[in-house]
């Protein structure tokens, strides 16, 4: 079905180009009349203002302290697609940046994860290369498509840490092309627009992330200067991208009030369609309490890589991790004699071990994740009880 979508969509792009070519226009004309119009401009604004409804739709709480954190999300969302597909835009030099970090968040951006994204094309061949160092799991993607495009997020390939040749000094080299090439080879296709590196620490004050450089094989020297076209596609999508990043997520949000408190299976088939990690299993869900209650999640943890819970707002953003306990991970939790853990949400330190803290929200969404459980293991939905003092 995606294949045909992108057929069709070229189909009709192709069409396009054919009556510009009657009417002796070319799509960099277009792009020209659309940028000294203003055209251009005037609908980037026209999308950002329609992102605006996320913040109202149904189930979304209206208060004044939630709606203007869903202001800075979009705000966030702004920045980071202004950055991704404006300021390093060109594929052809392409740049590896994080996109999803400390002050950007989305679709519950993982504390444990160090992101890294560069925008790419199919039509060239990239190098990635750099230094292993210790950081406990490396794992490189290429998505076609991305959040603002009809044909959403789909993955392309793969390439774990298990399966990453690593030479004696640390170093390594990835190439990325249509064909096998080379120790390490990622996928891309014609589609795709994006290379991904998730980096996951168990410990992320002690543990050093990868270092990598992406390269075009086929580029020249320097970048060509910016063009119309650059800007207006650039504008465009990023607008697209806030539009339908918060609108997907929102929907999401508004989904686990459903089971609110609990922790259910997430699909799958929805959570890789959206970019996420085959690799992991995910328990997305909706959290709520008064003041005087207090959410406790007790599991035990099945044999896998890792595991790790974390708390975020509404708008599935995850709490500010640089000065708050709102995660924890099989490294940093302490375990009941059993094997198995006991997780407390609330708003006050307990006195116990594993809080997390609220930091002063009353509801939000949270999630779970076992990551690439051992042969054999299965997965395990975590139980939860809301309890009162």
């Amino acid at each position: 079905m995606r294949k045909l979508l992108f057929l069709f969509l070229r189909l009709l792009k192709a069409f396009r180009l054919a009556g510009l070519k009657l009417q002796g226009k070319t799509e960099a004309d277009v792009h020209a009349r659309r940028v000294i119009s203003g055209k251009a401009w005037d609908e980037f604004c026209g999308n950002l203002k329609t992102a605006g409804a996320s913040l109202m739709y149904p189930g979304a709480p209206r208060d004044a302290f939630n709606q203007a954190e869903g202001m800075r999300y979009l705000s966030r969302l702004t920045r980071g697609g202004l950055e991704a597909f404006v300021e390093y835009c060109d594929p052809a030099f392409p740049v590896l940046r994080r996109m999803a970090h400390e002050t950007v968040k989305l679709g519950a951006d993982n504390p444990d994860n160090y992101y890294f994204n560069a925008q790419i094309n199919g039509k060239y061949t990239y190098r990635l290369h750099g230094k292993r160092n210790s950081v406990h799991y490396i794992g490189f993607f290429t998505q076609n498509g991305n959040y603002g495009t009809t044909g959403g997020m789909a993955s392309c390939g793969t390439l774990e840490h298990s399966d990453l040749v690593v030479e004696d000094d640390g170093t390594f080299e990835i190439i990325l092309s249509k064909t096998p090439t080379g120790k390490n080879w990622l996928k891309i296709e014609a589609e795709t627009t994006m290379v991904m590196v998730r980096q996951t620490f168990l410990n992320r004050f002690a543990e050093t992330p990868a270092e990598v450089i992406i390269e075009n094989l086929d580029g020249g020297t320097a970048p060509d200067p910016v063009t119309p076209a650059m800007i207006d596609e650039g504008l465009q999508t990023a607008s697209l991208f806030v539009a339908g990043a918060s609108m997907m997520f929102a929907r999401w949000a508004g989904g686990f009030q459903k089971h609110t408190n609990k922790l259910p299976l997430f699909d799958p088939a929805v959570s890789n369609a959206a970019g996420g990690d085959a690799s992991i299993i995910y328990y997305h869900s909706h959290w709520k309490l008064a003041e005087n209650e207090s959410l406790l999640i007790r599991v035990k943890p099945p044999d896998c890589d890792s595991w790790n819970f974390q708390l975020n707002n509404y708008w599935m953003e995850s709490l500010d991790y640089r000065y708050f306990t709102i995660c924890i991970n099989k490294a940093s939790a302490q375990y009941d004699a059993d094997g198995s853990v006991s997780v407390i949400v609330a708003h006050k330190d307990p006195g116990k071990p594993n809080w997390i803290n609220t930091c002063g929200h009353k509801e939000g969404t949270m999630l779970w994740r076992w990551y690439r459980l051992a042969e054999g293991a299965e997965a395990i939905e975590p139980e939860c009880m809301v309890e009162a003092k």
